[in-house]
């Protein structure tokens, strides 16, 4: 990789003797290996860790977590985006760790992924390791793409959801959710 970047630094007709480049491809591979990709090396499995039983009588009520800062790469042009994801789940017979969703959310977070991918994928995976019959994940992030590219609409926030079970209808419990989150809708 940091040869790859030592080949786009030339091609781009840097000079790699610039004090400020010499390490440049170095530092730029180790970031994106240990920053930017290393979700890859993480399945969601090992990202929600262990489960405990659900509390008795708590079938049917959801769990959510606000606010989960993220960073990730959008895949079409390698530029950033960060936000905030907002996750939620009815437990089945198992909970997890509320830092679990964190860690989730930075499985897939951590790879080349779409923002719409990202919340489909934060979902599906909840509700499939969990066996959830209700999950969400909501995302707002600025999009490097939208706001430094083409019509540079530097205030753009981009909002995406992704439902699973029981959520993916408009009914009680997704107003319930939305109310949690203290958004219209």
């Amino acid at each position: 990789m940091a040869s790859a970047v030592r080949d786009f630094l030339r091609a781009a007709g840097l000079p790699l003797s610039d004090a400020n480049l010499v390490d440049t491809p170095e530092r730029v591979a180790e970031a994106w290996v240990s920053e930017f990709l290393d979700g890859y090396a993480r399945t969601p499995e090992e990202a929600l860790g262990e489960s405990f039983p659900a509390p008795p009588n708590s079938s049917g009520e959801l769990v959510v977590v606000t606010d989960l800062r993220f960073h990730s790469m959008c895949p079409h042009h390698l530029l950033p985006y960060e936000g905030r994801a907002h996750v939620a789940y009815v437990p089945g017979k198992q909970v997890v760790g509320f830092g679990r969703l964190s860690a989730l959310v930075d499985c897939f977070a951590h790879r080349l992924i779409l923002q719409e991918e990202l919340a489909r994928q934060v979902a599906g995976s909840l509700a499939r390791v969990l066996n959830s019959p209700a999950t969400a994940c909501i995302i707002e992030a600025r999009q490097a793409c939208l706001r430094l590219r083409g019509d540079k609409q530097r205030d753009a926030v981009t909002h995406v959801e992704a439902y699973e079970g029981r959520l993916r209808k408009d009914g009680a419990l997704r107003r319930e959710l939305w109310t949690r989150l203290g958004m219209q809708r």
